[in-house]
């Protein structure tokens, strides 16, 4: 039933935001220039990939260590610190911009481009103001400490020594 859940979360949440939310966008009055005689354009290609590569780690990670789905209303039952997330807090949302930056590209899309400027400001919100909390009243001084060591947005450097 996790894997279910996983799934569905998946198509829901980002499925809608780097899917459906920009077909949308491109589609409505032609605001995407997706013509083929744009070679640039293929530089789109290997950010779409890149980041749907590390969102669906990220999402493996979830429900096969934190037995939990990308869901704030089904979220992980331990916390998830390896993979991925032993260098930054978030890399998920990083996936999704990089996903929408790549599209941009693509399609040649001020309107995604737009779309993922909006994404950076409201994730960082949302982490900001919702889930780091949830995540101190869940996982308490096991969330501190890993936060204390591993960037919300960026990988903090760590010597050798530590």
């Amino acid at each position: 039933m996790l894997l279910l859940r996983s799934i569905f979360f998946t198509f829901l949440q980002p499925g809608t935001v780097t899917v459906l939310i920009p077909y949308w966008l491109i589609s409505s009055r032609g605001t995407g220039l997706a013509s083929s005689d744009q070679p640039l354009r293929y530089l789109g290609l290997p950010l779409i990939v890149i980041g749907a590569s590390v969102l669906l780690w990220c999402i493996w990670d979830f429900f096969s260590q934190g037995r939990g789905t990308i869901s704030p209303i089904d979220p992980p039952k331990h916390l998830v610190v390896r993979g991925l997330y032993q260098y930054v807090r978030n890399p998920m949302y990083i996936a999704v911009v990089t996903i929408l930056f790549g599209e941009a590209i693509f399609f040649m899309s001020v309107p995604i481009l737009i779309e993922a400027g909006v994404f950076i400001v409201l994730a960082n919100l949302f982490v900001m103001g919702y889930e780091e909390r949830a995540l101190r009243r869940q996982f308490g001084e096991s969330y501190e400490r890993y936060s204390e060591t591993v960037g919300r947005w960026i990988p903090r450097y760590r010597s050798r020594d530590n």
